[in-house]
């Protein structure tokens, strides 16, 4: 374990991460909100950290091998969560608990959604425009711009790369280098960033929500800077807006890529699990659609339509906004939305869940081994489009799956054992582990009601969820450990 290398890393990403509390700090300037002493001291103390960090071990030069990585991309999410949440602790408006803080500060950077905090329309701008940032960052802005820095520091950035991307394509690489894929993707992710920005304005949102939902959109968050969250807009345009963008941010960012460099939407059209997530979307839009006008939800149809599609592009991308909830909708559709949140986007995404290609692959999986109960001499194999699928992937997959609903039902068993009821419960916990924010029952609209110990299980589930199991848990192993 080279831990001087982790030190140095750590001492720059928190660096970087203290240039995050000036943008704050020059909104509560501009808007003379009172809010400026938090950032500015948030700054001093993630600056000073991380250059006592750093300036010891500034001249080490060594190469990151497989283990440092995964202890580098655990660390930077679990410290920078912490200091991100001293703005939190630090303002009068808020008057959060280390608990509370540190919860908002992880579902912000894991792009969860959940929140402690109520009444966000009396919060000043500078603290509303930081809970936005934190999501934008945590989609993938801070990952990809820490990778690309990896080769000014000495060290080789691969090694990161891989163990922030678990998973069957977790060795694609854009461009041949990592360094040139990784700014790839931070272009592509600041550029669609601003597209959004505009549409949203374009559509009747002021300047400066227009950016900030930007922020959280692309970065597949949920968090808003009203109670109401995209209900406040009450505009079927802005709704519009919000679905193409979580749309887009659900795709595998190397198709933006493709598209880019090709000038053609035919990226899209021939990816296969871009194809499969839309299918799974109609499917899912006609039974939800249906149950809404069998019930009666609403007087109008095109009110059904319109919540209905919204809700669950919301849900399903694990985005999380609302316009009009969803967890008080009868029947099952409540229960369906959570349960397509497992799915979330696709691979290479900025959404949360198990992800389109895993589903895929085990469904593949799934149909060749009925076929092979028919014909058990037949050599058959598992494809991708044409690629035939190794079987350490699908073992993976498969592994992957079975952890997956483990974590899901000791953290849901862990939440009711302190406390929660079992709708609450199990709902939190897809929430949380799937990235997605609202669940249902006492969490359906914040989580400011539930008692501290149930945060911290949570707010490790956003981290699991976010780092995709493995990242995170071969931590706990002694094999990791030992030399």
């Amino acid at each position: 374990m080279h831990l001087q290398i982790v030190l140095k890393i750590l001492g720059v990403l928190l660096i970087i991460f203290s240039a995050t509390h000036l943008t704050p700090l020059l909104i509560s300037f501009i808007y003379q909100d009172g809010n400026g002493a938090p950032f500015g001291i948030a700054f001093l103390i993630t600056l000073v950290t991380g250059l006592i960090l750093w300036l010891p071990v500034r001249n080490v030069k060594r190469d990151l091998r497989y283990r440092d990585g995964f202890l580098v991309v655990v660390l930077f999410w679990v410290v920078l969560a912490t200091f991100g949440a001293v703005p939190f602790l630090l303002s009068d408006f808020h008057n959060l608990s280390v608990t509370d803080a540190f919860f908002e500060s992880m579902s912000g950077l894991t792009t969860t959604g959940g929140t402690i905090i109520v009444n966000l329309d009396s919060l000043p701008e500078s603290s509303l425009f930081y809970r936005q940032q934190l999501q934008w960052l945590g989609g993938m802005g801070i990952v990809v711009l820490a990778v690309a820095i990896m080769p000014m520091l000495g060290v080789g950035g691969m090694q990161l790369y891989r163990a922030e991307t678990p998973g069957p394509m977790k060795d694609s690489k854009l461009t041949p280098r990592i360094t040139e894929s990784a700014k790839a993707l931070w272009y592509i992710y600041f550029g669609l960033t601003i597209i959004c920005a505009l549409c949203y304005w374009a559509a009747g949102m002021s300047l400066f929500d227009a950016v900030c939902h930007a922020f959280s959109t692309v970065a597949i968050g949920g968090f808003s800077t009203h109670d109401l969250s995209i209900g406040y807009f009450d505009s079927t345009a802005i709704e519009l807006v919000a679905m193409a963008f979580m749309l887009l941010a659900s795709a595998n960012f190397s198709l933006h890529f493709l598209a880019w460099r090709s000038k053609s939407i035919r990226p899209y059209l021939r990816d296969r699990e871009y194809g499969f997530f839309f299918l799974i979307l109609i499917l899912a839009a006609l039974v939800t659609l249906a149950s809404l006008y069998a019930g009666n939800i609403y007087e109008r149809s095109s009110d059904t339509l319109r919540q209905g599609i919204f809700h669950l592009v919301s849900i399903a991308t694990t985005t999380g906004y609302t316009s009009d909830g969803f967890a008080w909708w009868p029947g099952a559709i409540p229960v369906l939305l959570i349960l397509l949140s497992f799915m979330g986007g696709c691979a290479g995404s900025t959404a949360g869940g198990i992800k389109v290609l895993r589903i895929q692959l085990m469904f593949k999986q799934g149909r060749t081994e009925i076929a092979r109960l028919v014909h058990p001499n037949a050599v058959l194999s598992v494809k991708h489009g044409k690629q035939v699928i190794s079987e350490r992937v699908i073992n993976t997959v498969t592994a992957f799956f079975s952890m997956y609903a483990l974590c899901f039902a000791v953290t849901g068993f862990a939440l009711c054992t302190v406390g929660m009821d079992w709708v609450s419960a199990f709902s939190a916990a897809a929430a949380c582990l799937n990235n997605l924010g609202p669940g249902l029952g006492d969490v359906a609209h914040n989580y400011a009601n539930i008692n501290d110990a149930a945060k911290w299980i949570l707010s490790f589930a956003m981290l699991l969820g976010r780092l995709e199991l493995f990242t995170l848990l071969v931590l706990f192993t002694p094999t990791f450990w030992r030399d």
